[in-house]
């Protein structure tokens, strides 16, 4: 026999949303499709929200900022190329595996690298409020590449 508290969770435990569950609702910006996969209606969080997003083979997203909010990317598979900055100014890749960290306000651009396949990536943001400023910036020509380097984790010495 359960009891009251043990139905509690069965009702308000853990959540798993389906892939055909998810939600494209969501505020757009040209070149990619996001669609909500964690958000309050759907899992009932109240401090995240999670998602997937698709860029299209050889496509880049409008340059936008997600206002206060701070955003992680997973690549799930492609290669994402970062562009960031007042003026996209700096670049960096992404492939499969790794973690992109998106500051709050940071003007940046996603393109899909690869013109052959979609890029995929899970998105998890701060909040639930769903903040997409699409912006229209002028961009520099050639942007500086920035590399990803961790100085307080060097890497191995062989």
């Amino acid at each position: 026999m359960s009891t009251a508290s043990e139905n509690r969770w069965r009702d308000d435990g853990v959540r798993i949303l389906r892939s055909d569950q998810f939600d494209s609702n969501t505020p757009q910006t040209p070149g990619m499709t996001r669609q909500a996969a964690i958000n309050r209606a759907l899992a009932g969080a109240n401090k995240l929200w999670a998602g997937m997003v698709s860029v299209h083979p050889n496509a880049k997203t409008a340059p936008h900022h997600h206002g206060e909010l701070e955003s992680i990317i997973y690549v799930v598979s492609g290669r994402a190329r970062m562009r960031w900055g007042e003026r996209l100014e700096f670049i960096a890749e992404a492939g499969p595996g790794d973690f992109i960290f998106v500051p709050p306000f940071v003007p940046h651009q996603e393109i899909n690298a690869n013109p052959n396949e979609p890029l995929m990536c899970v998105v998890v943001r701060s909040d639930q409020e769903p903040i997409v400023v699409n912006l229209d910036i002028p961009t520099v020509e050639t942007p500086e590449e920035v590399l990803w380097v961790d100085l307080t984790h060097p890497a191995a010495k062989n």
